[in-house]
């Protein structure tokens, strides 16, 4: 029985593309623009708090009234929390509860509604099962001092200045950036994007400013299409290619850790908040926890740029990108080696690696989680029965191919290619799978240790190409 592949995630035949892209630069604000920044972060939060409220509220008392037996037609009224009806509530009371309501924009009071909004749905999708996942909590109210200040403008004066340099935001004004912003002003000059969307946050001590842009990319063939390169992840070398080329793992947060350690000791001797007496922070905590925040926010932006320039590459570079379906959620389980697991952000370089092959005229294959890609011999298919964590050198007892165990299962994951059907995307469900799940069992069939049947052996050339075998059921 040969071995089905999961999904191929992909676009072909296509001229020009449209897509939502997001453009994030870092800013230089003065003390006054920080201030008024601040303070639209804050009607944010006042209209969240507010509305989450009114909302738990009714809530808690139709659950009260429910105790006493009261039928449910004379129970208190529920009211909506969709957008517009938070909408609606607002602007009839804003008068009473933020008096200075016009010294803010109107976005920064729809900010905090439409993030309450988003968050009742998906807690509501969440209980009825109409959202798969986790189990979503119920919204939680905003704090001054551990919320994260955001806020995000949908109209008005939204635009990149000729210098790129500034960036005008409603009323915000005309607000520096550390960087040149002249890839999004190109795009916009030549009429191939258009600004939905603009975001400013703060992470790690820095403000920082998000277009969402819907952009007309052009149609791309990657430099080589019809070669299949399989990349294994890991945690010895970040990833391993089909070819031999191993790209070995920074471990940001491990060489980082010395200094955060340091950090965190000298914010933990300061004099913290306490919320039992309402204590606030002293000023030598408050500069301790920023030197710390900043630390953390260092080390997610060089993983991020490492992950961004691994995918980009492959992405350009091959025309099919299989990787394997990783359980990331069992793997960290194991608490050796959760910490590096969760420094290599296996999740993230699947991610990028889905939408830029999509980009790219590629395509994006996805073995099943259960494909013994690390135990299967590339040489013969012979399949092991155990293989050692601490074994990393493969040696076949049926061909006597001695190589690389990460080398080997990238190998087979190449192979694992030719067994999608077609060039073009191929659908998948809300699970993941290429189709339903019948009664007896999963639609992925494990393949048993053993060895393959003769006249179904093939081997892998080393230069990414794939053979043209399929990996078969060992007998």
């Amino acid at each position: 029985m040969s071995y089905r592949v999961v999904i191929v995630l992909g676009v072909a035949g296509r001229e020009r593309l449209g897509v939502v892209q997001a453009y994030r630069f870092a800013l230089d604000l003065t003390p006054r623009q920080e201030r008024a920044v601040l303070a639209h972060a804050g009607a944010a939060r006042v209209a969240h708090n507010w509305a989450l409220a009114r909302v738990k509220a009714v809530m808690d008392q139709r659950a009260v009234e429910r105790t006493y037996g009261t039928p449910d037609e004379q129970l208190t009224p529920t009211i909506g929390w969709s957008l517009p009806a938070l909408r609606r509530a607002w602007n009839a009371a804003k008068a009473d509860v933020a008096p200075w309501w016009t010294e803010c924009s109107k976005e920064a009071f729809n900010t905090g509604l439409d993030a309450l909004a988003r968050g009742l749905k998906n807690w509501s999708d969440s209980r009825t099962g109409k959202r798969a996942g986790h189990p979503v909590g119920f919204p939680r109210f905003k704090s001054r001092r551990r919320s994260t200040p955001s806020v995000r403008f949908t109209t008005g004066a939204i635009r990149v200045e000729p210098d790129r340099r500034h960036v005008v935001l409603p009323r915000l004004g005309r607000l520096k950036l550390h960087e040149s912003a002249r890839k999004l002003a190109r795009r916009l000059e030549a009429g191939t994007a258009r600004i939905v969307s603009a975001t400013v946050r703060r992470d790690g001590g820095r403000w920082y400013v998000a277009f969402c842009v819907d952009v007309d990319r052009a149609a791309r063939t990657p430099n080589q299409p019809e070669v299949v390169v399989g990349v294994d992840l890991g945690v010895k070398h970040l990833a391993v290619l089909s070819t031999g080329e191993v790209e070995p793992n920074p471990r940001h947060l491990h060489t980082a850790a010395r200094r955060m350690r340091r950090l965190a000791r000298r914010a933990s001797r300061r004099v913290g908040p306490d919320r039992r007496t309402g204590r606030r922070g002293s000023r030598r905590w408050e500069r301790a926890s920023v030197r710390l925040g900043r630390a953390h926010a260092r080390v997610a932006h060089l993983r991020r740029d490492g992950l961004h320039k691994l995918t980009t590459r492959l992405a350009r570079e091959y025309g099919t990108v299989v990787v394997e379906d990783l359980n990331v959620a069992g793997m960290l389980a194991n608490r050796r080696l959760a910490r590096h697991i969760a420094d290599a952000g296996f999740a993230e370089l699947r991610r990028q690696l889905a939408y830029k092959t999509s980009w790219g005229g590629g395509r994006l294959v996805v073995a099943d989680r259960w494909y013994p890609s690390s135990k299967t011999c590339s040489g013969c298919g012979t399949v092991k029965t155990k293989l050692a964590l601490s074994e990393r050198t493969y040696t076949c007892t049926t061909c006597g191919l001695v190589l690389d165990r990460d080398v080997n299962a990238a190998r087979n994951l190449a192979a694992l290619a030719v067994t999608v059907a077609g060039s073009g995307p191929e659908t998948r469900n809300g699970r993941g799978a290429d189709r339903k799940t019948p009664l007896a069992g999963l639609v992925a069939v494990k393949r048993q240790p053993g060895t393959a049947k003769a006249g179904n052996t093939g081997t892998v050339p080393p230069q990414g190409r794939t053979s043209n075998h399929e990996l078969t059921h060992a007998s």
